[in-house]
């Protein structure tokens, strides 16, 4: 299996760290975009078994979020370009902030998104159970 080199050693730093964030976004995206199919899954078996209205609404909402999240997720990585212009403290600053801040709305819908998951799948298990 061959491994394709993203990191180069005559790169500086900066460059580095850009290609390493702009790296992280696409797994967030591509985890999103995941999250996007399961939900339908998740709904249809919301829709087929459950037929629980709350469940439903924390389905359809968390589906709405998520959409968002990765709307939010695309504009961000578009302008991750302008962060390898950046040539101050400042700068680099306001773009390691952005990402972070990025970072942390991704764990948290994450961990939304787990736990609405887990409560649906419990709830089918105990469906099946009877």
């Amino acid at each position: 299996m061959s491994e394709k080199k993203i990191f180069y050693s005559h790169e500086p730093d900066s460059k580095i760290m850009v290609k390493k964030d702009r790296a992280e976004v696409n797994n967030w995206t591509d985890d999103l975009e995941y999250i996007n199919e399961e939900l339908e899954y998740l709904l249809g078996i919301e829709d087929r078994v459950l037929n629980n209205r709350q469940l439903y609404l924390q389905l359809h909402d968390l589906r709405r979020e998520n959409q968002l999240k990765l709307g939010i997720l695309y504009r961000y990585e578009a302008s991750m370009r302008n962060a390898i212009e950046c040539d101050t403290t400042d700068c680099d600053t306001f773009y390691l902030h952005k990402h972070e801040q990025n970072r942390n709305v991704y764990i948290d819908h994450l961990k939304k998104y787990r736990l609405i998951k887990s409560n649906v799948l419990s709830k089918f298990l105990l469906f099946v159970k009877r």
